[in-house]
């Protein structure tokens, strides 16, 4: 319970303490937008980092060094809410992740969010949830990557199982021709989720997959690249449980 506690406190006072941070990333954005957006990166990684630290957690990291030095779409298995700490604290570059609309309603952490690219993607309403995706490309474009979790929400069945992808995930590469990176990762509920509210320490495995550029895939997997990614993250997550 006092990993847990501890957690809570280094985020309070993070987003408290944030407060003139923003406001001074504000004025830096109007001289130097790249440097603003550079240092909201890093001060949100270190954050993560410490977290990661205070929970114990212990991460074997594989296939980083396949990331491309472009602006790709990474996809992921999501089973726990540390899937976006131990993901984006690993980011090279910029990279907003797509989370559901529901994060708008906390002040200070959406704001925080924003400023880190992040969309808000309204399940409920096609409509707006184009307009995600269209954002979404939009950055591709300008040099930012995207992350997502196709699964659609947090999966809390078997631990190997998966969530049927979305094919509207992968339209933002479709798109772009941006390369694909699957994110495969074990064992992550069992730094939370699986004894809520207690954080306890637990070894993880997160693999950085071969990129996937669509345009060089044949007609049929073009056509179920929701699918096609599915089965390389299956196949990984199967294979990387005898790592644990």
């Amino acid at each position: 319970m006092i990993r847990f506690l501890l957690i809570v406190l280094v985020l309070f006072l993070y987003l408290l303490l944030g407060i003139p941070v923003l406001l001074f990333e504000a004025v830096l954005g109007h001289f130097n937008p790249k440097a603003r957006d550079y240092q909201c990166l890093r001060l949100v990684q270190a954050a993560f980092r410490l977290m990661l630290f205070i929970a114990g957690t212990r991460i074997t990291v594989i296939g980083e060094e396949k990331i491309p030095d472009e602006p790709v779409l990474f996809i992921g298995n999501h089973r726990s809410y540390f899937d976006i700490l131990l993901t984006y604290s690993r980011c090279k570059r910029l990279t907003g992740y797509i989370a559901k609309k529901e994060m708008l309603r906390y002040p200070l952490l959406r704001d925080w969010m924003k400023r880190l690219y992040c969309l808000f993607l309204d399940r409920e309403n096609p409509k707006e949830g184009l307009k995600t995706i269209l954002q979404a490309i939009d950055y591709i474009k300008n040099g930012i990557s995207i992350c997502i979790f196709p699964e659609g929400t947090r999966n809390t069945g078997e631990e190997l199982s998966l969530l049927p992808f979305h094919s509207g995930s992968f339209k933002i590469a479709e798109k772009t021709n941006c390369p694909i990176v699957p994110i495969s990762m074990n064992n992550t509920i069992s730094i939370f989720e699986s004894h809520l509210p207690k954080v306890r320490k637990a070894h993880v495995i997160l693999e950085y997959g071969d990129p996937i550029y669509p345009g060089d895939l044949d007609k049929d997997a073009r056509r179920r690249l929701a699918p096609y990614c599915q089965n390389i993250i299956q196949e990984t997550i199967n294979r990387n449980q005898a790592l644990l």
